[in-house]
């Protein structure tokens, strides 16, 4: 087992996590407040862009391929190295997600 720094940027908050557990596990354990809901990898509240180094996700279902390589879900994330996480920054399909919502809802208030 080997343990990793994960930093999270614009905070004084840094953690020590294995390579065998998620950064969630461990936040929650710290009692750092992270954003989490479904903790299975698909709603994507616990994302965080990664600014520097690795992590393993492969059940997270939610993100694309590419999306995976610059984005985190803590919930599922395992590091492979010190880590730079940014909370609160989602990937690209989700805010394209939240836009059609949002524009859906206006068209619907429209018809009424």
């Amino acid at each position: 087992m080997t343990e990793y720094t994960v930093e999270f940027v614009g905070t004084d908050e840094e953690i020590t996590v294995s390579d065998k557990e998620t950064i969630l596990s461990r936040c929650i354990d710290e009692g750092i407040a992270q954003e989490y809901s479904c903790r299975v990898g698909m709603c994507l509240a616990c994302s965080a862009e990664i600014v520097d180094g690795e992590v393993t996700q492969p059940a997270a279902r939610g993100l694309t391929d590419e999306e995976r390589e610059q984005y985190a879900l803590t919930c599922m994330a395992r590091p492979q190295s010190d880590l730079k996480l940014d909370r609160g920054k989602y990937p690209p399909s989700i805010e394209s997600d939240v836009v059609r919502r949002e524009q859906a809802d206006d068209g619907a208030a429209a018809d009424d």
